[in-house]
C-alpha cells in the first residue's frame, strides 16, 4: 500500500498531550536465533490488536525501525493512562509473561522501552513533500502557513 505524499510544507497539530512509546529489542547473539525469533514473534499479535481496536484502547499510530541488530517502534498514544491500561490487557500480560520466561536466562537477546509525554504546545514537527508520518500520522497533519513557518512560532510558550 503506496501513502499519498503531501507536497509541500506540513506538521502535525500539537493542540493536545501525546505520549510517545518507543520499544525495541536488540539482538545481542546473531547466531541463537532459536533464543531470540521467539522474543521478536511475541509482538506482532499485540500490534494487530492495537490497530484493530485503536480507538478504544487510545493507540494512534506508529513507526518500525529494523537495522542489524536492533528493532524499534515508535508508538503515539492519546494518554498515559491509555498506555498504562494496556500494559496490563489481557494480550500484553500473557504476551509479557512469555517474554520474561523466554529471556530469563537469556543474554541472547535485550529488550528496551522508552515512554514521553508530550505536552500540548510543547512539540513540533516540519514535513515536505511527504506522507503521513510519526507525529503527522498520530494527530491531524497540518500545512504550514505563514504563522507557523518557524520551531519558535510552532512551539506555544
Amino acid at each position: 500500500m503506496q501513502s499519498s505524499v503531501f507536497p509541500g510544507r506540513y506538521t502535525a497539530d500539537n493542540s493536545e498531550d501525546i505520549v510517545v512509546f518507543i520499544i525495541g529489542m536488540r539482538i545481542n547473539k546473531r547466531l541463537s536465533v532459536h533464543r531470540w525469533l521467539p522474543v521478536f514473534l511475541a509482538m506482532p499479535g499485540m500490534i494487530k490488536e492495537l490497530y484493530t481496536h485503536k480507538r478504544e484502547l487510545g493507540f494512534h499510530s506508529s513507526e518500525n525501525y529494523f537495522g542489524l541488530r536492533t528493532s524499534a517502534m515508535i508508538q503515539y498514544w492519546r494518554s498515559l493512562d491509555d498506555l498504562l491500561a494496556y500494559s496490563k490487557n489481557e494480550k500484553h500480560l500473557k504476551a509479557w509473561k512469555k517474554f520474561n520466561r523466554l529471556t530469563a536466562n537469556n543474554d541472547a537477546v535485550g529488550i528496551y522501552h522508552e515512554t514521553y509525554i508530550l505536552s500540548k504546545g510543547q512539540y513540533e514537527s516540519v514535513y515536505v513533500n511527504m506522507p503521513q508520518y510519526g507525529l503527522g500520522k498520530a494527530t491531524k497533519l497540518m500545512p504550514i502557513t505563514i504563522d507557523k513557518q518557524t520551531a519558535k512560532k510552532r512551539l506555544s510558550r
